[in-house]
């Protein structure tokens, strides 16, 4: 089902609070059949400055962020330990929405992290167990051979690895973008003042 998105999008539409306004579209984009709603592109950089971005699913939005999990070890860590300023991307055809965030990330607790892992699905703990995410091996049988060995020893599942865990991006800017006929878009930007949120309108 694609939403018919052309119509006027205004402040009053989002209210005063992007985490809010997010969860909002963030649920329709469920309800209208978006294939992976929760799929959002992560841009970092290191020290180097050279820009670096990738998908990455997202666990959670609340008030102080946005969630996600990975291995501390792999490229995006390295990064976020150099820079601890990212960007999320979300993109949703059907409805014709975007949202674009922008902050610090910070790691989550080790409690938090663990809570999480406990409800991964187990291949799922496995393959995050099995691999030494971003270094190159000489071939995937690398990889099967990891997980084979995990298995045996952990027929319930792994537990919780040093390197695994998660991140929690806090936005200080959130851009939603609404399609509209002849690319007339509209943009509203959010950027977090001492008390509460300015709101702009943005050209197309």
């Amino acid at each position: 089902m694609i939403v018919d998105s052309d119509r006027p999008l205004e402040p009053d539409d989002l209210g005063p609070d992007p985490v809010a306004a997010f969860q909002a579209w963030f649920e329709l984009a469920g309800e209208v059949g978006e294939q992976q709603p929760s799929a959002m592109a992560l841009a970092t950089a290191g020290e180097d400055g050279a820009p670096d971005v990738r998908f990455v699913l997202l666990h959670r939005a609340a008030a102080d962020g946005f969630r996600f999990f990975t291995n501390y070890e792999s490229a995006k860590a390295a990064q976020l330990e150099a820079n601890p300023r990212a960007a999320l991307a979300f993109h949703w055809p059907l409805l014709h929405r975007q949202v674009r965030l922008r902050g610090r990330v910070s790691r989550t607790g080790a409690d938090e992290s663990l809570l999480y892992w406990e409800q991964r699905p187990h291949g799922s703990r496995i393959s995050a167990a099995a691999s030494p995410q971003s270094l190159v091996i000489p071939g995937r049988s690398v990889l099967e051979e990891s997980v084979s060995g995990l298995e045996a020893r952990f027929p319930q599942g792994p537990p919780l690895p040093d390197f695994w865990g998660g991140y929690v991006l806090t936005p200080d800017r959130a851009e939603f973008w609404q399609g509209r006929t002849h690319r007339l878009h509209d943009r509203l930007l959010y950027v977090r003042r001492e008390v509460g949120w300015s709101i702009d309108r943005l050209a197309p």
